[in-house]
């Protein structure tokens, strides 16, 4: 049975936030003295405006999810957290039945909504102040002193490993679907193959 999954602003959220991570890691590692590709300032000039674009995505996406009751959806459960970590560990790989049945009300399993509540509630906002913090040290040094500046670069800098991470873990889930391409197209066309009786599963 085709169902429709994500809406419009859904896809829109994921697919920007996706290219801006990206975007802002490239440069981000450039401004570390990485590798040369932009160059130092241009880095710099893009890092800053993806970043201001990011802030701004979240914003919108936070009171997104505020109107449509889509945060319900992040809310973490531990309600079937062990058969899930066991699928992912073993069942996965013999061709077992997923534990937790996908329906529109409920499109995150488990453990996936414990990441993204990790994910949106301390990691976004721990880059987003610290890129601030960072991004104005001129006016900040005074009120929280030069010295802890470099401490501020090295917290930011391990916030970005675990986006990245995240975003490297997500890329191979999305492969896990009912075909390796199917879960990417449902992303882009918002319809993807569920179980008849998944919208049962309603919570």
């Amino acid at each position: 049975m085709i169902n429709k999954f994500y809406t419009p602003y859904n896809r829109f959220w994921h697919w920007t936030q996706m290219l801006m991570v990206i975007l802002l890691s490239v440069t981000g590692w450039e401004i570390h003295g990485t590798y040369k590709f932009f160059g130092y300032q241009a880095a710099v000039s893009i890092h800053n405006a993806a970043a201001w674009g990011f802030i701004i995505l979240t914003i919108f996406s936070m009171f997104w999810m505020a109107l449509t009751g889509e945060w319900k959806q992040y809310l973490p459960t531990m309600n079937k957290m062990g058969a899930q970590i066991k699928f992912y560990l073993s069942g996965i790989f013999y061709g077992e039945p997923h534990p937790v049945l996908k329906s529109r009300h409920r499109k995150l399993n488990p453990l996936q909504r414990m990441v993204y509540f990790l994910i949106l509630m301390i990691t976004i906002p721990f880059q987003i102040i610290t890129g601030l913090i960072y991004m104005y040290f001129h006016l900040a040094k005074n009120a929280i002193g030069i010295e802890y500046m470099r401490d501020t670069a090295i917290l930011h800098t391990i916030g970005a490993f675990l986006l990245i991470a995240f975003l490297l873990v997500h890329v191979y889930l999305v492969t896990t679907g009912h075909t390796v391409w199917s879960n990417i197209k449902a992303m882009f066309t918002g319809y993807e193959k569920s179980e008849e009786h998944a919208e049962l599963e309603h919570q």
